[in-house]
């Protein structure tokens, strides 16, 4: 009996001091890199988003609207506002598409997999398949493109194709700056210029 008493009180004894141990233990661990990143949550989500961006003509009275001109409309499957930042932004995590509309009211379309939009300096950060359709025509197509809207100016420095069909070409190459209806664009590099366009043969 008294054997069996020591026995327990041992087995007591020894589940008392793990348990002590294990409490004495403390989480010294610093989180670093990713671990110490806090998760960034939208403020707003909006589904089927459309945004249209006017200017006006010239200087007007706030009630007359007749004088504004469409210059831009976003629209989107799904958008993420993040105002809740100090350096505020939105994304558009399934894609976006973008219509352009110059002085003759010509529209030109943008598609991209994935945007970003800072909303402090308005440039655009598309990615993923982007395409530009300008209404001539022309197509431009990058893994990733920067639109400026305050300046009217876009740009990749990525690998590029764009197609005219006013010459029939093909030109590869890779960084460009251009405007929004590209009637100037610089390459920054070029593979090559390939003619697509067949000639006629005059009878």
């Amino acid at each position: 009996m008294k054997q069996t008493s020591k026995n327990i009180l041992k087995c007591f004894a020894t589940v008392f001091t793990v348990a002590i141990l294990f409490m004495s233990c403390e989480d010294n661990y610093e989180r670093v890199g990713e671990e110490a990143i806090k998760p960034v949550f939208p403020q707003r989500v909006a589904q089927n988003f459309t945004f249209t961006y006017t200017e006006t003509v010239e200087a007007m009275s706030s009630q007359d609207s007749a004088r504004s001109k469409v210059v831009a409309v976003l629209t989107s499957p799904l958008s993420e506002d993040f105002d809740n930042q100090n350096f505020k932004f939105q994304t558009f995590p399934e894609g976006l598409q973008v219509e352009f509309f110059d002085d003759k009211n010509q529209k030109s379309v943008v598609t991209a997999d994935y945007g970003i939009v800072y909303l402090q300096t308005n440039l655009y950060d598309l990615q993923g398949n982007v395409v530009i359709e300008t209404h001539d025509g022309k197509k431009l197509e990058t893994p990733q493109l920067f639109f400026d809207r305050k300046n009217n100016w876009i740009f990749t420095e990525e690998a590029f194709t764009y197609t005219n069909p006013e010459d029939g070409t093909v030109m590869d190459g890779e960084g460009m700056d251009f405007n929004r209806d590209f009637s100037f664009f610089k390459a920054h590099k070029t593979y090559g210029l390939m003619t697509i366009k067949e000639k006629e043969i005059e009878e």
